[in-house]
């Protein structure tokens, strides 16, 4: 006899968003096709990455209607806007993101990385004393192609120039 084993169901995107429905989440349709899912103040934006995987595309706190991400910045964590705005996270802000974010999970039936049960992460970090550190591709001086100084302007550098 063969046994043969049966195939695991793996539900499609629009079921996986009706399991966040069920679980009592605010669900919102974008017009890009994402879905902007809330509860109790935390919102995240859903995105469907293909094979019918779903993807936390953007999770944080909402401020004003929009949704605020973390920011690290080394000393203390921030909720930054996309309008720009800058807020310093409470403890109890934090704590409802991460819940917010495992619930999303388990309803979404995503794994849960051990790096992430641990606490509140971001992939967003604005360090004092880096610069351009999270647009990819930083100024480094010896990539310099120029190769071309030119003499600081004093009191009479214009005078010595139209004399020789």
């Amino acid at each position: 006899m063969f046994f043969r084993r049966q195939r695991p169901k793996i539900p499609t995107f629009q079921e996986r968003v009706e399991l966040l429905r069920q679980a009592g989440f605010a669900l919102q349709n974008l017009p890009d096709g994402r879905i902007k899912v809330t509860k109790h103040g935390v919102g995240a934006i859903i995105g469907d990455e293909g094979k019918n995987q779903p993807e936390i595309e953007k999770a944080g706190v909402l401020m004003s209607g929009e949704i605020a991400t973390l920011l690290n910045g080394g000393y203390q964590m921030f909720l930054e806007t996309p309008s720009g705005k800058r807020f310093p996270a409470q403890a109890d802000q934090l704590k409802a993101l991460h819940q917010f974010e495992d619930d999303v999970k388990d309803a979404l039936d995503l794994e849960n990385l051990y790096n992430t049960s641990l606490g509140t992460t971001t992939p967003k970090h604005m360090y004092d004393r880096v610069f351009m550190r999270d647009t990819g591709h930083q100024p480094k001086p010896w990539e310099d192609r120029d190769h071309h100084t030119t003499a600081p302007h004093t009191k009479d550098s214009s005078a010595t120039l139209s004399q020789s």
